[in-house]
């Protein structure tokens, strides 16, 4: 999961995918980042884990890094929350199969549309709580995914 700074966006998401993970007993792993390494070791953003925490998801352990190349060896698919990420993330890719494994993260849920996870970082409440949802339901995509293979 990855967001720009790895304290708003892709902790709520590594969170939720987390539980999700847990609660369903699956054989997956997850893990979060950001584009830049300026909130490098620091804790979600309060909002964030405020939001997540009302929807019975604890983030308050996850702590921010920034992308590294290792990753795309590491992880099977690497879902991002806009454009602005998903272009930074894929032009990394060394091979053709690291860039397959780029995707915005609403992919998921609406196909044939881009879709992006809007930073609630400068927003108000109501804005982590869209964000939280529409990770939410992105994760549940996933999760069913991991779950039927």
């Amino acid at each position: 999961m990855v967001c720009m700074g790895n304290i708003c966006r892709s902790p709520i998401a590594e969170g939720i995918m987390r539980d999700l993970i847990r609660k369903n007993n699956l054989n997956a792993i997850v893990d979060s980042a950001g584009t830049i390494d300026f909130h490098q070791g620091q804790a979600p953003d309060i909002r964030a884990d405020k939001k997540a925490l009302q929807h019975g998801v604890d983030i308050s352990d996850l702590r921010a890094r920034p992308f590294v190349e290792k990753d795309f060896d590491k992880f099977d698919r690497i879902y991002v929350m806009d454009l602005e990420n998903y272009s930074d993330i894929y032009y990394r890719a060394k091979k053709d199969t690291d860039k397959e494994k780029v995707n915005l993260i609403m992919s998921e849920v609406n196909k044939d549309e881009e879709v992006e996870v809007p930073d609630p970082y400068y927003g108000s409440e109501q804005d982590f709580e869209n964000a939280f949802q529409m990770l939410y339901s992105a994760c549940e995509a996933i999760a069913k995914e991991i779950e039927n293979k």
